[in-house]
């Protein structure tokens, strides 16, 4: 009953949390802290949650929830007769756990195949160019840049964002591209549109996932501003946003239109980073996070 009771507590810690991380004003002075711990709220909100209801149901055999798990699947009787809460519990549990599982692994399958029939596409109507070698220039007037991540990932431009851009600023959008590729940020997508997926009426989710969208794009920011001048990339975000610039295929990476002045303003008018202290603290919540929900699922309290 403990543990159980633990599991909840945290689920709710977790989702009240994720509530007022949303409106944290830190995050765009370290992204990928910030990053972090998202991942980190978000996988112990969904272990957390079916945890007290699995700890809960398993409690007839007076073991942890994993454990009383392994011994309901070997069919071993429990030490306790079970009643109907205790079924219901594992119904309900069982039921969460499998539908997180089946949403995370069809967003990835669906992202693999759409990035596969872009791949075929760009054969047709991408070509390469030497003034962007490396790069496949997409036959189209409106203006895009974006990636299509993966094992062999393409950074992709449209001959109308090369007429756009000037040379410097170009660079800085295909670095800016590289960074999503290179940190797999698409990977750090995937479990948020999952969970999105799962339960598409959550406004804190929607929020999350909004604000994990806007994380990346900080973070290709800061790491592309390393090879470029950052009021060179900010120019071509303003270029980009002002052009009109043409949507970025479902399962790739690219330019976005939102919440382009707010990346412009930290690229322009960086704020001061955060003391090492106050990283460290967080990296320490992120992993106490992480770690605290498995042990709670193993040992009974």
């Amino acid at each position: 009953m403990i543990t159980a009771a633990v599991l909840a507590a945290l689920a709710t810690a977790c989702a009240v949390g994720s509530w007022r991380f949303t409106t944290a004003r830190w995050t765009s002075r370290a992204p990928r802290l910030a990053i972090i711990l998202w991942q980190s709220l978000g996988v112990s909100w969904g272990l957390a949650t079916t945890g007290a209801m699995l700890a809960y149901a398993v409690q007839p055999y007076d073991v942890g929830a994993l454990p009383g798990l392994i011994a309901f699947a070997h069919g071993q009787a429990p030490a306790r007769a079970w009643d109907p809460l205790h079924v219901l519990a594992l119904i309900a549990g069982l039921t969460a756990l499998a539908v997180l599982i089946v949403v995370l692994l069809t967003a990835g399958v669906q992202a693999l195949r759409a990035r596969r029939r872009h791949r075929m596409l760009l054969t047709l109507i991408s070509h390469d160019d030497p003034g962007v070698p490396g790069v496949r220039v997409l036959a189209h007037p409106s203006a895009a840049a974006y990636c299509v991540p993966g094992l062999r990932s393409q950074v992709v431009v449209s001959e109308g964002a090369l007429k756009l851009l000037s040379e410097d600023e170009l660079a800085a959008v295909l670095a800016h591209e590289a960074a999503h590729v290179r940190e797999r940020h698409d990977l750090v997508l995937l479990p948020f549109a999952a969970l999105r997926r799962a339960m598409p009426w959550s406004k804190v989710v929607a929020e999350a996932q909004a604000q994990v969208e806007l994380l990346i794009e900080m973070a290709a920011d800061d790491r592309a501003r390393r090879y470029c001048s950052p009021r060179r990339l900010a120019t071509a975000l303003l270029r980009f946003g002002t052009a009109g610039a043409m949507p970025t295929p479902h399962g790739m990476l690219g330019v976005q239109a939102q919440n382009v002045m707010a990346r412009v303003n930290r690229l322009v008018k960086p704020d001061p980073e955060l003391s090492t202290s106050v990283r460290y603290g967080f990296i320490a919540l992120s992993v106490s996070l992480v770690t605290s929900t498995p042990l709670l699922w193993i040992f009974q309290l």
